[in-house]
């Protein structure tokens, strides 16, 4: 059997380019795909490797070309990328998902928007990396943003749902054939939700998923794998929220691709199991494996995957992590527990140096919630010096430490590009800490400012909560601590999943 692969950037061939008997640069395009499959007499084609742009083409490939489409069927391709009909499904096998309704008009949107309260999440069919995916949290902004969204895709109606903030987010990708599961693997976010998946860091195994949650979350995947009829790979993204009542923890399904995600190489090195083979077999109908449960598969390790940024390629844009992936690369370390793989692989991403005890460290962001306090216990006990753009989060850092700190606040010409500079090299900052709950509404704003030019001055910077409290962790176990002072700080996981501070 000959195969052919179809690529647009030649880039993506560097490390594979001698896999297939023939390859062809040209644009992913229903014309192009129709070229190539009537040139080399295919007997098939395969639509579930390529990213979105295959799905988006599927089915007129199969209703306008006649072409074999291998694996899940076009029209079941349809259903989960068509958020009426995916969410009209998963209503209908009883998997829960966030409230949602079909835009029709500004005017239902707002009333939904009230009805469900803010945020909320905007969202098109058949989106690209979460492209106009926006998340809402005022009726005033509502509008613009709304019809920002309904300019991407006017061929298929716009969604909006509840969007859950405090959640944990979970991976689920897995190969399945004639609807059933065949293998899956699950992997725990460490960021909220409402970070894109593709920006997110993966620790697989997971480490603070208990085996009521992990049952849970495999009945789920049984279920969509047999209501969309899946045959070859498919990823899945489930929100885990908890119960203010106390009781079971609710799971629901935000997202369901049938294709390969980009982590499944991650999760097949992870478990020893090639995830792309068992698809290919499944695709082509020959040698199909019988169902393995591989996350039963007791393990004396754990790996995580962290996100690669280029943000200095991207000149006055704001580091800051949403629903729109940012990321342009990944690393992976494997280690025995959850601080030994990320400390690995932060230090394995371009340009990260961790700052050393006795440099500065700057903080700003978010004063409702504990995390830069949290930041601030792990960081104080190992004689780093502290400051802040302004009095307030001094104030606050002073209050709510565990230590007895002293921050200093500092001047932060916001204007000034180079006296910025000198104001980092003044004070020899070498870290910085911005936890904003959303973007900087002008380049005036603080908070901007203080992450722009961290990433300007290559200086690492932490600027979602999750991952600023573990690598505090991490900095707290791993580099020397002076004696006699304690470590008697909350660990991570104490604060993962939406639980109270």
């Amino acid at each position: 059997m000959r195969s052919m692969i179809l690529k647009y950037n030649p880039e993506t061939t560097s490390t594979d380019f001698d896999e297939a008997d023939r390859l062809y640069f040209e644009e992913l395009s229903y014309e192009r795909v129709m070229d190539i499959y009537e040139l080399e007499n295919a007997s098939g084609v395969v639509v579930s490797v390529g990213g979105q742009l295959p799905q988006n083409i599927a089915l007129r490939l199969q209703e306008t070309g006649k072409a074999n489409v291998l694996g899940t069927d076009p029209r079941d391709i349809d259903k989960a990328e068509d958020r009426q009909k995916f969410s009209e499904i998963l209503d209908s096998i009883g998997v829960d998902q966030p409230a949602w309704k079909e835009l029709t008009s500004v005017e239902a949107a707002e009333k939904f928007a009230q009805e469900v309260g803010y945020p909320v999440l905007v969202r098109p069919s058949y989106v690209l990396s979460g492209a106009a995916m926006t998340v809402i949290r005022s009726q005033e902004d509502l509008k613009d943003k709304l019809e920002a969204a309904s300019n991407v895709s006017p061929d298929h109606p716009v969604v909006i749902s509840k969007f859950i903030e405090g959640a944990q987010e979970i991976d689920v990708d897995g190969v399945a054939s004639k609807g059933e599961l065949i293998i899956h693997a699950v992997s725990e976010h460490v960021e909220q939700a409402g970070v894109h998946s593709g920006d997110a860091t993966l620790v697989l195994p997971p480490a603070n998923l208990d085996q009521d949650t992990m049952d849970r979350v495999k009945e789920i995947a049984q279920k969509v794998a047999k209501a969309w009829n899946i045959t070859g790979p498919f990823n899945m993204q489930i929100i885990r929220a908890e119960d203010p009542e106390g009781g079971v923890p609710a799971l629901k399904v935000i997202e369901c691709n049938l294709r390969a995600s980009r982590s499944f190489p991650f999760v097949s090195k992870v478990l020893g199991t090639n995830f792309i083979d068992v698809a290919t077999k499944a695709l082509v109908g020959k040698d199909v494996p019988q169902p393995t449960d591989l996350m039963a598969v007791k393990r004396d390790y754990l790996a995580t995957k962290v996100p690669q940024f280029s943000w200095t390629r991207l000149a006055g844009a704001d580091p800051f992590l949403g629903v729109e992936m940012a990321s342009t690369g990944e690393m992976a370390c494997f280690g025995k527990n959850l601080v030994e793989a990320y400390w690995a692989s932060l230090q394995s991403a371009m340009n990260f140096r961790v700052p050393e005890p006795g440099e500065g460290i700057l903080f700003g962001g978010e004063l409702s919630k504990n995390w830069l306090a949290t930041v601030v216990d792990y960081l104080a006990p190992l004689g780093y010096k502290l400051y802040a753009a302004d009095v307030e989060v001094k104030e606050y850092l002073e209050t709510k430490s565990k230590h007895k700190i002293n921050v200093e606040v500092i001047e932060f010409p916001k204007e000034d590009k180079r006296a910025l500079r000198e104001v980092f090299k003044k004070y020899d900052i070498r870290g910085v800490f911005n936890l904003a709950q959303a973007r900087g509404k002008t380049v005036m704003d603080v908070d901007y400012v203080m992450r722009r030019n961290a990433v300007d001055f290559g200086v690492p910077l932490f600027m979602e909560p999750q991952t600023a409290m573990l690598f505090a962790q991490c900095m707290s176990e791993k580099l020397p601590r002076p004696e006699g002072i304690p470590s008697e700080v909350r660990r991570w996981s104490d604060f993962i999943g939406g639980k109270p501070l």
